[in-house]
């Protein structure tokens, strides 16, 4: 499988009056065409600021302050506005959390829709409507033909966050960036969005990553996961080694906090303590003040340390396999 996208030492910080928030500090994975990278990981943990970095899309005052975004051999971080205007919705989509950040709600979604593959593909404008109408079939939006008709204030929220993901799938591009876009939507048709996100990386080789706090999900649509904790990822491989046997005990809290896992009657299992600020993260793991393991050595940084298809970030790893 060919390497599309090389994420090398990503730093993303935002300049405050206390000093530097490290959103994203040290980041690397690699993504493969077709492959399907789960980005795991709290709010706050920077998953997201990684999927903005990665689409060129910081609001001001974050900046990327280190290392290369690698896409198919270019590097993004050194292309202008105007270049990473022409990639994106072409070669590279992504899915917002809140799909009015995709649709505007003065125009007809059939302006939008063929606006889209317009500015990117030299096609009529009856072609571009087809393909539009096409996009909301797939995604299960029903009467297509009718629905490129209406404005986004005549969608409900889930119907709004199908348009957006239809929207992202219109030109096939080779690298969509989804950050926890089925959260609004109900588990039928989250279903089917998942059933079609599957079916466009092994058909068209897209290539996917997956920002999202939900454990399932991942487990049934990834190939690989990166688990991320206060900027840094702290477990990274194979789907099923990791959700198997989580080597950081971060990771075994977040699966051991999926209700599905409790016993029924019994409370919910939980990780102790807050994620801590980013302007005062502890010397060495960030996860040590939550972590009943931890002791004098983790006030040293780990590196990512492994072999084979499975990288954790601890100095005490977790041994321990889950059913």
């Amino acid at each position: 499988m060919s390497v599309l996208l090389d994420v090398r030492g990503l730093k993303t910080t935002f300049p405050v009056g206390a000093g530097q928030i490290k959103a994203v500090n040290d980041v690397s994975f690699t993504l493969g065409r077709g492959e399907v990278l789960g980005l795991v990981g709290e709010s706050g943990s920077g998953k997201s600021v990684t999927g903005f970095s990665i689409m060129g899309l910081l609001e001001p005052p974050g900046r990327i302050t280190g290392g290369q975004i690698l896409f198919d051999g270019t590097d993004l971080t050194k292309l202008g506005q105007e270049e990473m205007r022409r990639l994106r919705g072409r070669r590279i989509a992504m899915i917002f959390q809140d799909p009015m950040m995709t649709l505007n709600p003065v125009l007809r979604i059939d302006t939008q829709m063929i606006e889209a593959v317009t500015a990117h593909r030299p096609v009529s404008k009856a072609e571009a409507r087809a393909l539009a109408r096409d996009a909301l079939g797939q995604v299960g939006i029903p009467s297509p033909e009718e629905r490129l008709n209406a404005y986004p204030h005549q969608f409900s929220g889930g119907m709004r966050q199908r348009v957006a993901i239809a929207i992202a799938l219109l030109n096939k591009p080779d690298l969509i960036v989804a950050d926890e876009p089925t959260t609004a939507l109900d588990v039928t048709i989250q279903a089917q969005i998942l059933a079609e996100v599957q079916k466009l990386t092994a058909e068209q080789g897209t290539a996917l990553i997956w920002i999202t706090h939900d454990l399932s999900v991942v487990s049934r649509l990834a190939d690989r996961i990166a688990v991320m904790y206060a900027g840094r990822i702290v477990e990274y491989g194979d789907v099923a080694e990791v959700i198997g046997k989580p080597h950081h005990h971060y990771t075994a809290g977040l699966i051991g906090s999926v209700p599905s896992r409790n016993r029924r009657g019994s409370r919910l299992a939980q990780i102790p303590g807050m994620t801590p600020s980013l302007l005062t993260l502890p010397d060495g793991c960030a996860f040590r003040t939550r972590c009943a393991r931890a002791d004098g050595d983790c006030a040293v940084m780990p590196e990512l340390t492994g072999q084979g298809a499975h990288w954790h970030r601890c100095v005490h790893p977790n041994t321990q396999v889950l059913a």
